[in-house]
């Protein structure tokens, strides 16, 4: 008779899935495919559990300090970057994401394994954290797991746990201020030290004119702003763009939704809220998809010893929340990763929320569209009195660059859409998420992606998307679904 799972073999499959699941959201930001980004996610996750344990990096709720190391999902993640670079140098590019492919063939990729002074100021930072301190950022900032669920899962006190927070950004930042003064940079540069550091330190402090000028032009100096500047809501970019590398504005975005999604605070409407039966279908085919994921690689990753876990805090914590993933269910297909958002074949990658999906990211590469403009009426069931309504909405802007979010609310039931605009400024979007994106000139078509084509009447359909401003940065117009006029919120 076979040997029944204990509770600790319970635990450990519940935080493997945790870390899997966080694994897969990258791997699926980085290929062009289902199947090829578990084939990514697979490898990167073993590589990557086996120096985890060669490091002898704490488990990962454990206490204690780890000097040089990461909490255990960020080093999983360099993993899976890692591995992708490996496909390229050895005749699997062409099964990554061409954008990520232009990014690991690039300076910008150097940085993450070149010399220690030279790497990003968050990731030198988050390393010189205490092992609890690291964890419970990353956690909260880029995994987007609320307070509560964090305290349980690290053994904190929830009544004391917001103001530990606070604490440990404050830490997170001073560590970032010596990393970049320790960096190597030029005079310029280091006369702004001083100037960058006091004008961080408050929402309320202007920046002067010419600080302002050298931070458009200078990657540097520009980082490190954005690791110091602890208030207007842009650390969690920082420190994913920071640590992760390519797609790390992608991989957050990803992270907030699946969040969302298992808190039941954002995702479909359930069926029985007025939504096709189908979609009910595909719910349960979604979680049985993960579930059966879960397990599988679950017993893989014990038959090979690669997940020493422990802390009684945070076993206690995973089994209150039901032993699930950190990211819902909806973040995943049915036989493949999390949905991925679209990106221009065109792109440039950036630090983001990338393409194909900040989620953002991959899914085949998409073919280039026809705009929305010229095909009134081909998609969805809409006839000539659907009406619309666009929200527009700006979520994060720096020197040259933005986030933004589309939800488009839709009265008549959809099979398919497409989502027009026109930019008034000259914006280019570079990578989009929840959608395949295509631009021509400053008209903008986003196409469904192939897991949301369905919307049921009265309903919202929503997609983000990364771009590029020079000068001005003005709102979108002539917003239109399936090729026709939608009024903006």
């Amino acid at each position: 008779m076979p040997d029944l799972p204990t509770p600790q073999d319970a635990t450990e499959a519940a935080l493997f899935s945790e870390c899997w699941d966080a694994v897969l959201s990258y791997a699926d930001l980085c290929t062009s495919g289902s199947l090829t980004a578990h084939q990514l996610a697979t490898e990167a996750f073993t590589l990557g559990m086996r120096e985890v344990r060669a490091a002898g990096n704490p488990p990962v709720r454990g206490p204690g300090r780890r000097p040089g190391r990461l909490p255990v999902i960020p080093e999983l993640l360099t993993a899976v970057r890692n591995t992708a670079a490996d496909w390229e140098a050895h005749g699997r590019g062409h099964r990554l994401d061409p954008d990520l492919r232009l990014w690991l063939n690039s300076e910008k990729a150097a940085r993450y394994t070149g010399p220690p002074l030279q790497r990003p100021v968050a990731l030198r930072a988050l390393r010189d954290l205490q092992d609890a301190d690291a964890l419970l950022l990353w956690l909260t900032d880029v995994e987007a797991l609320p307070l509560p669920t964090v305290a349980r899962r690290l053994g904190l006190d929830p009544a004391t746990v917001a103001e530990e927070l606070d604490q440990v950004r404050t830490v997170f930042r001073d560590r970032c201020r010596r990393a970049h003064l320790d960096s190597p940079m030029d005079a310029q540069c280091r006369s702004y030290a001083r100037l960058l550091d006091a004008v961080t330190r408050s929402p309320a402090a202007d920046t002067p004119g010419d600080l302002s000028r050298h931070l458009a032009t200078c990657v540097q100096c520009a980082e490190a702003a954005a690791c110091l500047r602890l208030h207007g809501g842009g650390l969690p970019a920082a420190l994913a763009g920071g640590v992760v590398g390519w797609g790390g504005l992608a991989y957050l975005e990803r992270r907030r939704r699946a969040a969302e999604v298992r808190l039941g605070v954002g995702g479909p409407a359930p069926a029985d809220a007025g939504a096709p039966e189908e979609d009910a279908g595909r719910s349960r085919a979604l979680r049985g998809a993960l579930i059966a994921t879960a397990v599988l690689l679950s017993a893989l990753a014990l038959g090979v010893s690669m997940m020493p876990f422990g802390g009684s805090g945070g076993d206690e914590a995973v089994a209150r929340d039901g032993g699930q993933p950190v990211a819902a269910p909806a973040g995943t297909r049915p036989g493949g990763p999390a949905p991925s958002p679209s990106r221009s074949p065109s792109a440039t990658p950036s630090a983001s929320p990338s393409a194909h999906r900040p989620e953002r990211r991959t899914t085949e590469p998409e073919p280039q569209g026809t705009s929305s403009a010229t095909t009134a009426g081909s998609a969805g069931t809409s006839g000539p009195g659907t009406t619309c309504r666009v929200a527009y909405d700006l979520l994060n802007q720096w020197s040259d660059g933005f986030q933004a979010t589309v939800t488009v609310t839709t009265d008549d039931p959809l099979t398919d859409w497409r989502v027009g605009w026109s930019f008034r400024d000259g914006q280019q979007v570079g990578q989009m998420w929840d959608a395949t994106v295509h631009q021509s000139g400053s008209h903008v078509t986003a196409t469904a992606a192939e897991y949301n084509r369905t919307v049921a009447a009265h309903a919202t359909l929503s997609f983000g998307f990364l771009s590029s401003w020079q000068d001005r940065n003005r709102t979108p117009r002539d917003f239109t679904l399936n090729g026709r006029p939608c009024a903006v919120r």
